[in-house]
């Protein structure tokens, strides 16, 4: 498991239409506030402000084809060379990190052939190296 220390993070919030709304700095658009998108912008301030990671290298929630089906990555790290480097996995605090969750971020790796796999609720992060067609766990995100 990754001990994350989060920088101080005061988000932007509203509320329209009955509806709260955060705001996304690396989309540079409003969204609305779930306990997991509350995780996700967390991390990504860790992985911008902490990490040093260029935001613009990072994509969030886009879509990719597995198969015949269309899922939707929570982030994305792109390399210099504009090739995926690592996927993320946000869940809420109250969801487990479990095989599922691994299950998951795994199935999104058949198509984007990442080196690094990263499952994060907020409270545990747990991050694996996939070489010479091995995956081990990692005890700090490179």
């Amino acid at each position: 498991m990754i001990k994350i220390n989060y920088p101080p993070y005061h988000p932007k919030i509203k509320t329209t239409a009955g509806k709260k709304f955060i705001f996304d700095d690396v989309r540079k658009r409003w969204v609305i506030f779930t306990p997991e998108e509350w995780v996700r912008q967390n991390f990504l301030q860790y992985l911008v402000v902490i990490k040093k990671y260029p935001a613009a290298l990072i994509a969030i929630e886009k879509v990719i084809k597995l198969g015949d089906l269309k899922k939707r990555f929570d982030i994305v790290l792109y390399d210099n060379n504009h090739h995926p480097w690592m996927v993320i996995e946000c869940k809420e605090m109250s969801v487990a990190l479990d095989s599922k969750v691994l299950d998951q971020v795994l199935r999104y790796n058949v198509t984007l052939q990442v080196p690094y796999l990263v499952i994060t609720n907020g409270s545990y992060c747990y991050a694996f190296e996939i070489a010479d067609g091995q995956m081990k766990a990692i005890d700090n995100l490179p």
